[in-house]
């Protein structure tokens, strides 16, 4: 399970669609049974469900490997559990991992669980969710009380055979007070303009501190998306409490990568920049080409 959760860790950073990442993981497992001496399938297994939330659309992307679908409870009606294509157990293999998108409004709850909370030895699994949609439908408290309430009411007194976890969680969507968006015409001379229009707004959320790194980084990701990359071409800027987030979209597919210019190159030196300067960067694909996204 460490291994597991290293793999899941990595290919999240790579901002792998969730069908995607299950794909790779089941691989994983795949081989990790093989070292182990079986024939590939079933001597390791583990389930998975895998969720990605953009708080800028309120949309949540899922899929599932062999795991129990959560359980959406929205602000102003009563718990239902999340209708998700049916994906097999990890380490199955050759088997594909479907995708679904939710548009949450904001406070809906996310209520993620193993198997072990809902059945039990005197207790079907029919019976152990409508006590969980029960104990989800009470009014008030926080997240940490909505917890104990779960596990006081299915978890027997004398404790359970089977590993349990739940997680909940509270969706937050950005206003629109806190994006910005522009769409950047494929031309060079354009570039000076759109940082001064970025510093601008910078300037409207009181962030001038980060103006200097943030000219320098749209600078270097417009001009590389102009050159390199294929239009139509957006830069979006993103901020909330402790975060600047500056993305550049476009339309060709293929991501860039860190390299080391030699002394007497004229370029290649960009990214290289953009990553001493953030904290973070990827790249992440989308349906009609990638983002680059320093933090």
């Amino acid at each position: 399970m460490g291994r597991l959760r290293t793999a899941v860790r990595t290919l999240a950073d790579i901002d792998l669609a969730p069908d995607e990442l299950l794909t790779h993981l089941d691989d994983l497992v795949v081989r990790l049974s093989e070292e182990s001496g079986g024939d590939g399938t079933g001597e390791v297994g583990a389930t998975c469900l895998y969720a990605v939330y953009d708080p800028v659309s309120r949309r949540c992307t899922l899929a599932r490997a062999g795991h129990p679908p959560p359980v959406l409870v929205p602000p102003d009606g009563p718990p239902r559990p999340v209708e998700l294509p049916t994906g097999p157990p990890l380490g199955v293999g050759g088997l594909p991992f479907e995708s679904a998108e939710l548009s949450l409004a904001e406070g809906t709850v996310l209520a993620f669980y193993t198997d072990g909370l809902v059945e039990g030895r005197d207790r079907d699994a029919d019976a152990g969710h409508s006590l969980l949609a029960e104990a989800l439908a009470a009014p008030g408290g926080s997240l940490d009380q909505a917890c104990d309430r779960v596990l006081h009411t299915l978890l027997p007194a004398g404790g359970t055979a089977d590993d349990v976890a739940l997680l909940l969680a509270r969706t937050r969507g950005l206003p629109a007070s806190q994006v910005a968006t522009w769409d950047i015409p494929a031309d060079p001379a354009l570039v000076a303009p759109i940082r001064k229009q970025v510093l601008d707004q910078l300037a409207d959320w009181a962030l001038l501190e980060a103006s200097f790194t943030a000219e320098l980084v749209v600078s270097e990701l417009v001009t590389n998306a102009i050159r390199y990359g294929a239009a139509p071409i957006r830069l979006r800027l993103i901020h909330d409490a402790n975060t600047l987030i500056c993305e550049v979209s476009d339309t060709n597919p293929t991501a860039p990568h860190l390299r080391r210019a030699k002394t007497w190159d004229e370029g290649g030196r960009g990214l290289l920049l953009v990553a001493q300067l953030t904290q973070r960067w990827g790249s992440r694909h989308t349906a009609d080409g990638k983002t680059i996204w320093p933090s």
